[in-house]
């Protein structure tokens, strides 16, 4: 883990709004304080990325309540946040460029929503050479339709992380990173 750094992405107040419709994984908002505490904790890179909106009237108007990180997902003084307007993290934000400067190699990633920006982002660190975990109960996303058909916010989580999963990613569990994270201090720890 020295060379990994947590990608917290999308962690804002605009996902608040129950115009979205049902979400999936109730536990999401515990999961991220827990491993933003354990992170910190260890003096491990926190990576924050915020969807930014140029159009007014968008809940992540940089204007809104939206647009602020949520109470779990706060960046701390010294932590980076960069802000994108699309899905990706990596277009238009200096992203790449900063963990490259910093020797980053692998991503912890977390966020909102599983089927938009990050996937959108893991496809995109994947295929530019970094090593994602993506960790699936610190992960969410919300109900859909499309032609007449209902889709439960977690049918689409589960297909979208099946689909990431071991072509552009590896998933974990959060308390599955935060037991792997404690055995790795043990050891480095003891030598």
């Amino acid at each position: 883990m020295q060379n990994a750094a947590l990608l917290v992405i999308d962690v804002q107040k605009a996902f608040d709004d129950p115009a979205w419709g049902q979400r999936n994984n109730p536990g999401f908002e515990t999961n991220i304080a827990n491993l933003l505490e354990f992170w910190r904790a260890k003096k491990r890179t926190v990576i924050h990325v915020h969807h930014s909106a140029n159009v007014t009237t968008s809940r992540f108007h940089t204007d809104k309540v939206g647009h602020e990180a949520t109470k779990e997902g706060q960046p701390l003084p010294g932590e980076p946040v960069f802000k994108k307007l699309v899905n990706s993290a990596f277009i238009g934000t200096e992203l790449e460029q900063y963990l490259r400067t910093n020797k980053i190699e692998k991503l912890v990633v977390v966020g909102l929503t599983t089927d938009h920006c990050i996937s959108t982002s893991v496809r995109m660190a994947a295929n530019l050479g970094f090593e994602v975990t993506l960790v699936s109960d610190a992960t969410a996303t919300f109900e859909r339709e499309l032609d007449g058909i209902h889709y439960t916010a977690e049918q689409i989580h589960a297909v979208h992380l099946a689909s990431l999963n071991d072509e552009f990613c590896q998933l974990a569990s959060c308390s599955a990173i935060l037991r792997v994270g404690d055995a790795m201090q043990m050891v480095g720890d003891l030598i």
